[in-house]
C-alpha cells in the first residue's frame, strides 16, 4: 500500500495550513507525506502560530508560505482547505474537504489564548483524518487537545465520508 498524502491550503499559508502540518506530522510521523501551501502565500509564517506549535512539540522549522503546486496538488490523496475564504479548483484524484475552523475572535478571544484555541480545534482533526488515512491511531505524544476529540460539527469531510460510504 502507498504511503497517502494530504495537502493543508490556506489563504496566506502562514498560519493555520502550516499548523495542520505541523501537527499531521506529529501525529502521524512518516505513515503520510504531509505538504502545505496558500492560495495567496504571505511573507513569512505567523509568529503565534508558530509559538503555540512549539509549545506541543509540532515543529515549523524551515518552512515558509508557499504558493499551490498544481503537480502535487493533482497526486495528493487528500486536499484540505482551512477556512472558507481560500478558494481552491478541485482536480479529479483527490478527496476535497474544507474544514471551517473554530474562530475565537468572534467570542473576544484574541492573542495567544486564541491561537491555542486554533491549534487545539485543528489538532482534533488531524488526528480524526491521520487515523481515517492510515487506519491507525494517531502516533502519541501529539499535542494535547483541550476540547472533545470528536471534529467540530462544521467537519466536513466526516460528513462527506458518511454520505461516500452509505452509497
Amino acid at each position: 500500500m502507498s504511503q497517502p498524502a494530504v495537502l493543508f491550503i490556506c489563504v496566506k499559508n502562514g498560519g493555520k495550513s502550516q499548523m495542520a502540518a505541523a501537527l499531521m506530522r506529529q501525529v502521524a510521523g512518516q505513515d503520510i507525506e504531509v505538504h502545505s501551501a496558500g492560495t495567496r502565500p504571505g511573507a513569512e509564517l505567523n509568529a503565534l502560530s508558530v509559538q503555540v506549535l512549539e509549545e506541543v512539540g509540532a515543529p515549523t522549522a524551515g518552512e515558509v508560505p508557499k504558493p499551490i503546486d498544481p503537480h502535487l496538488l493533482a497526486r495528493m490523496d487528500v486536499v484540505v482547505t482551512l477556512g472558507e475564504e481560500a478558494q481552491v479548483d478541485t482536480v479529479p484524484g483527490p478527496r476535497f474537504e474544507t474544514w471551517v475552523t473554530d474562530e475565537p475572535s468572534e467570542r473576544g478571544i484574541d492573542g495567544i489564548e486564541r491561537m491555542r484555541l486554533v491549534r487545539d480545534d485543528i489538532a482534533a482533526r488531524v488526528k480524526v483524518l491521520a487515523e481515517d488515512l492510515t487506519g491507525l491511531p494517531a502516533q502519541a505524544g501529539g499535542p494535547p487537545v483541550a476540547i472533545s476529540p470528536e471534529p467540530a460539527p462544521s467537519y466536513r469531510g466526516t460528513q462527506a465520508r458518511e454520505e461516500r460510504d452509505s452509497s
